[in-house]
């Protein structure tokens, strides 16, 4: 069945101030740029493969892939707020991540509907080794999924068969990438780019000669294996994945 959705709100304009300008991201997340896209529903590619969950293959594995990575990450944010943040957590570090729990939710929702019928279950989260009492703790974790997501959608592009899926992934990793740059920043002032997740480029010539360097300044992508058992470390048993079909 084709599935269609509405157009979504205008995103609220960022302003100059730090609130202002991280709270604008509650509001582009409802939208994600996908209105009027037509979506087709899939055939059902998910299977359970032994002890883990298989995600599929071709569009449908793509997409319940990231459903399952944005399942994690809203669980993640929920289990945040859920304990009050982190000790001495300031007004603008919380309202960071109520921002960034409602984006996660949102892409999680999204896929959900997107896939019906032919989504994988909802996963059992393990957040046992987060000490979500720790502002580093914290905000590591945080950096790793936000991290693994952008790797994830950028190596599973080459997968997509369907156009306008394509654009989708694009959009949403777009803001990923926001929220990865900004839990860096938080980690470290003026960090929000570096070398383990970006090929960055180094000039090598004069400033007289710009462009010339080593480098791409692009950011890594990750094989949906490497990133799915990464992902398995924050999943309970029954809920880990395997993205074999996805090649």
């Amino acid at each position: 069945m084709t599935k269609l959705l509405s157009p979504p709100q205008e995103a609220a304009e960022a302003t100059s101030s730090p609130i202002a300008r991280r709270s604008f991201l509650r509001y582009s997340s409802t939208g994600l740029a996908l209105g009027g896209l037509l979506l087709a529903g899939c055939d059902d590619d998910s299977d359970d493969m032994g002890s883990t969950i298989d995600v599929g293959r071709d569009d449908n594995g793509v997409l319940n892939y990231a459903y399952a990575l944005e399942q994690l990450e809203a669980a993640f944010y929920a289990r945040v707020q859920a304990g009050d943040y982190y000790k001495g957590a300031n007004s603008a570090e919380k309202q960071i991540f109520d921002d960034l729990a409602l984006h996660e939710k949102a892409h999680a929702d999204f896929f959900k509907t997107v896939l019906g019928s032919n989504a994988i279950k909802a996963l059992e989260p393990d957040f046992s080794a987060i000490n979500f009492n720790d502002r580093t703790a914290v905000l590591m974790a945080a950096r790793t999924f936000e991290d693994l997501g952008v790797a994830a959608y950028n190596g599973a592009g080459r997968y997509i068969k369907t156009a306008a899926y394509l654009a989708i992934a694009g959009k949403i990793v777009s803001v990923e990438a926001r929220h990865a740059a900004l839990i860096r920043d938080l980690i470290g002032y003026n960090t929000f780019v570096g070398s383990d997740v970006v090929n960055l480029f180094v000039p090598t010539s004069s400033p007289s000669t710009p462009g010339v360097g080593e480098g791409t300044g692009q950011e890594i992508s990750k094989k949906p294996t490497d990133v799915v058992n990464a992902a398995n470390a924050f999943l309970k048993e029954g809920s880990k994945l395997s993205a074999n079909n996805l090649v």
